[in-house]
């Protein structure tokens, strides 16, 4: 049997490469990355307890507790994790926007060195924490990642994203304006 390198083969393999390339992996998904939006208060879950003790990378170590009656941007993500490295520069721009007027919480389980030789590539600089074993009473489990979640001051979480997004889009801001109000 013979083969024939055919036109639709070459292009099969192609997008294959392209797919397990890791920078352009990250590329595709920063396209298909949409805004996500807040929800009312009446669907969402409520932080319990807000005693959690997380370590900082980057930063002070911190009880989650004294984030109480803050909004809050939390987000759990790896530097091997390529949809959280494709959001990673939409945070960034979000981070610096508004680090004055929302606490920003970043949690990874990779250890200091990791996350630091990366930053200083990508030019990062958001607090980076580990948490101490425990978990934050009232948010759902997280089994995958990014995942991020938007607590307003009364700890609803008006955002549950799982996957990629546009952290800094127009109508993202504009609804967190409102939800600062």
């Amino acid at each position: 049997m013979k083969k024939h390198l055919t036109l639709s083969n070459l292009i099969f393999v192609i997008v294959l490469f392209l797919m397990f390339y890791k920078p352009s992996r990250i590329w595709f998904i920063r396209q298909m990355s949409f805004s996500p939006s807040i929800e009312k208060i009446t669907d969402s879950p409520k932080i319990s307890n807000y005693n959690w003790e997380l370590q900082g990378l980057n930063t002070k170590e911190i009880n989650f507790s004294e984030l109480e009656n803050k909004v809050v941007f939390l987000n759990f993500w790896a530097t091997w994790c390529p949809p959280c490295v494709a959001e990673l520069p939409y945070i960034q721009e979000f981070y610096n926007a508004y680090k004055d007027k929302i606490a920003f919480v970043f949690i990874t389980n990779e250890n200091w060195k990791q996350v630091d030789a990366f930053f200083k590539n990508k030019g990062y600089n958001f607090p980076v924490y580990q948490s101490n074993g425990n978990y934050l009473e009232g948010l759902p489990p997280v089994t995958s990642i990014p995942r991020t979640f938007l607590i307003d001051k009364k700890g609803n979480i008006r955002v549950d994203k799982s996957g990629s997004a546009d952290w800094n889009s127009a109508s993202f801001r504009k609804e967190v304006e409102e939800l600062l109000k």
